[in-house]
């Protein structure tokens, strides 16, 4: 009985899909207010429910959304992703795309093209890419914690090409200026005459779990083209992570 109260509160907070008072909370289950307000507090406790502002009004907390997300299977987060990415692809005339981090590995997952049929582009295929010499990698890898990133650079660095940073003391200081930015770059670091820029997609406090970017030839990607699209895939990875969070919240 405890625990189907605890998850009809749950599911409440979540088809309101906004902030909701506990007085609210209480009024549509019918519980006693002690009960409900107790319930209310164990789940703010357990990080399932969190206060939204100091007004009292709970909302989804970051544990359940996290939960939800590392359920979620690829095809479900392309499904919320695709339309942004696909507007995206079509407004830069670039091919865009979107990669995962898990497993301490990231891959690319859904890849979108531009509409342009006199436009050539770049697909930058599908699967793990190089923590180390991938912009969309290195967008991830800038956002983790500095024991990662340490193991991350303890490892063989393989020179894919003449531009592959394959010293640590280089790559710490592009880590740095990532986070600074907000974005990362891969100019030629895997194929020569190819350049990508990628920008992490945060999920609350969960941290950089995804992120998005741009793929093409470098005779266009040259440093302020991609500085430009950068800032760019900033806004759209916020767009994203709004895309994935109300997903997860409208499916706990």
């Amino acid at each position: 009985m405890h625990l189907e109260r605890m998850i009809a509160l749950l599911e409440l907070v979540a088809i309101a899909g906004r902030p909701i008072t506990v007085a609210e909370l209480q009024k549509a289950t019918g519980l006693p207010k002690a009960s409900c307000y107790r319930l209310v507090q164990t789940l703010q406790e357990q990080r399932l429910l969190e206060q939204s502002d100091a007004d009292g009004k709970v909302v989804i907390g970051e544990r359940l959304i996290r939960i939800a997300l590392l359920g979620k299977a690829d095809v479900d987060v392309r499904k919320a992703a695709a339309p942004l990415l696909k507007t995206a692809a079509i407004n830069f005339n670039e091919t865009v795309f979107l990669a995962r981090f898990r497993n301490r590995k990231v891959e690319i997952i859904h890849v979108e093209t531009p509409d342009d049929p006199a436009r050539a582009f770049i697909h930058p295929g599908l699967g793990v890419r190089p923590m180390h010499a991938c912009s969309c990698s290195k967008a991830i890898a800038a956002f983790t914690e500095g024991e990662f990133q340490e193991t991350i650079l303890q490892e063989t660095l393989k020179a894919y090409t003449e531009h592959t940073k394959t010293t640590p003391e280089v790559l710490r200081a592009e880590f740095k200026d990532i986070a600074a930015r907000g974005y990362a770059e891969c100019d030629q670091e895997i194929d020569m005459g190819v350049a990508s820029v990628a920008a992490p997609i945060t999920i609350g406090n969960i941290g950089a779990t995804f992120s998005v970017g741009a793929v093409g030839p470098i005779r266009r990607f040259e440093a302020q083209y991609r500085e430009d699209i950068g800032v760019k895939l900033i806004d759209l990875a916020e767009k994203i992570s709004g895309a994935i969070q109300l997903c997860n919240v409208a499916e706990v």
